[in-house]
């Protein structure tokens, strides 16, 4: 009854998920329609402007992605909404690590630069797999608002080769994989996490739905 209760509330809130064509759009969009919102799978600006909320998703490569929002004018779009008007916007995986400055991944790429950083492939010893696939547990830096329901050492689903290095100072959560390996960023109105929350069943509702309850839904 009361996990019924805490992912079925109803919410007026307008979630726009961006729809830019490299992602997992509605895995998300069905992860964030379960805990009782009516998410819009969408790159419309109209939608987008009217959203109370982004999520920008993201599976694949760097350069690829970068150019997408490119070509569609959705980075002048999207800095308009989340730098000048400070929309919330969750990025997940690699929607997180367009985030950063650039990307070594295939090259060097220039990012959407809302979070001081760079994009590094996980360089670890040969007995751990890259990708790294799989689930692990997060250490907390900063338990709000992502973390606020999740308890002290959730456990997330991950999948990714690169990872997002950055200053303490913008790391929310670490996980560990042959040493600290970012797993949650946040500046302001911008947070990312490089795991799947819609893949991680309990833990990446909790998570989602923290989010959600601290920007008004």
């Amino acid at each position: 009854m009361g996990a019924e209760v805490l992912y079925r509330m109803s919410s007026r809130l307008k979630v726009v998920v961006v729809d830019y064509g490299v992602g997992n759009t509605h895995s998300v969009a069905n992860a964030v329609a379960f805990l009782g919102y009516a998410p819009s799978v969408t790159a419309d600006p109209a939608a987008l402007n009217r959203a109370d909320v982004l999520v920008l998703p993201g599976v694949g490569a760097f350069a690829p992605a970068m150019q997408t929002l490119r070509t569609s004018g959705l980075v002048d779009l999207l800095a308009e909404l989340v730098v000048v008007k400070r929309k919330p916007i969750l990025g997940i995986c690699l929607g997180m690590q367009l985030m950063a400055e650039d990307s070594e991944e295939n090259g060097h790429h220039v990012g959407l630069g809302w979070i001081p950083g760079h994009v590094r492939r996980l360089r670890v010893p040969s007995e751990y797999p890259v990708p790294q696939v799989g689930w692990n547990d997060v250490q907390l830096l900063q338990r709000d608002p992502l973390f606020n329901r999740t308890g002290d050492t959730p456990n997330f689903y991950f999948d990714h080769s690169y990872h997002f290095v950055c200053e303490p100072a913008f790391q929310a959560a670490v996980c560990d994989y042959a040493g600290p390996v970012t797993a949650a960023v946040q500046r302001d109105n911008v947070f990312g996490v490089q795991f799947h929350p819609e893949k991680s069943q309990a833990s990446g509702l909790k998570l989602l739905r923290g989010f959600f309850v601290s920007v008004g839904g």
